[in-house]
């Protein structure tokens, strides 16, 4: 989790585009990252897959002020507003962008080509209509960090109990380590976004990072199937907390200018 999702850098760079925080060329460059290529595909007006500047413009000439992200799960449709066949695309991607003002959503599709070491990667957005209504389960900034903050004390708290890795000073310094050289040269969210944004999304990838660290260690201590129960029930809900305090950050920009903060 700890990798950013590429609807959440669509959705952060796009919003700070739209809010005329960013050029459209400096807002294209952050959202492909280190991707080769980005195209649209299915864009109303263009018969043919368009880059993402064009998409941007059009995006907001036909209506959009903002986006928002999902990042939906199995049993957990966070961030998604249907219809049931755009939910079905975006689950299957476990990503989605959802415009403001505009009843349009992207998904992306992912093609991969090389050896490893040397991967060119190519991304596909589909755009595709949405129903226009409040996303699913999205917690404001404020009830995100604080459920982000007592989720990763129950979880400490068990995985340590459990002897389960990813918990201890050891796996402190070994996810610092990992952030460091993951967040090398990244900037968090993008201009215009409040702080607690930025605080929040970077404690969501904090404890993104634990979990993925405890499920590559295995069971640890673990060993009895009741432990390994315990363990995975620690596990889920942080991550569904985690996941949810992502889209809180990323949907801030839209959610203060819904409420009049901007």
């Amino acid at each position: 989790m700890l990798t950013e999702p590429r609807a959440g850098r669509l959705t952060a760079w796009g919003n700070a585009l739209l809010a005329g925080l960013v050029s459209p060329d400096d807002a294209a460059l952050a959202i492909v990252g280190d991707d080769a290529v980005h195209r649209v595909s299915g864009l109303p007006g263009e018969s043919a897959p368009v880059g993402l500047t064009l998409t941007l413009g059009r995006l907001r000439a036909l209506g959009a002020t903002g986006l928002r992200v999902a990042l939906p799960a199995p049993g957990h449709p966070l961030g998604l507003s249907g219809p049931p066949e755009f939910n079905a695309r975006a689950l299957d991607a476990e990503e989605a962008v959802l415009c403001y003002g505009a009843a349009l959503g992207l998904v992306p599709e992912v093609y991969e080509a090389g050896p490893e070491g040397d991967v060119h990667v190519e991304v596909v957005w589909h755009c595709l209509a949405v129903r226009e209504a409040p996303p699913a389960d999205v917690p404001s900034l404020g009830e995100a960090e604080r459920e982000l903050a007592e989720a990763l004390r129950e979880a400490t708290e068990v995985l340590t109990r459990l002897d389960v890795a990813a918990s201890g000073p050891v796996a402190q310094a070994a996810i610092d380590a990992y952030r460091a050289r993951a967040e090398r040269g990244r900037e968090v969210l993008a201009p215009g976004y409040p702080p607690r944004a930025v605080r929040v999304l970077e404690l969501a990838q904090r404890v993104g990072t634990l979990i993925a660290m405890a499920y590559e260690k295995g069971h640890g201590g673990a060993v009895s199937a009741a432990e390994m129960a315990a363990r995975t029930q620690a596990l889920r809900p942080v991550e569904r907390t985690a996941r949810r305090a992502q889209v809180a950050a990323y949907n801030s920009m839209v959610e203060e200018r819904e409420r009049g903060v901007r």
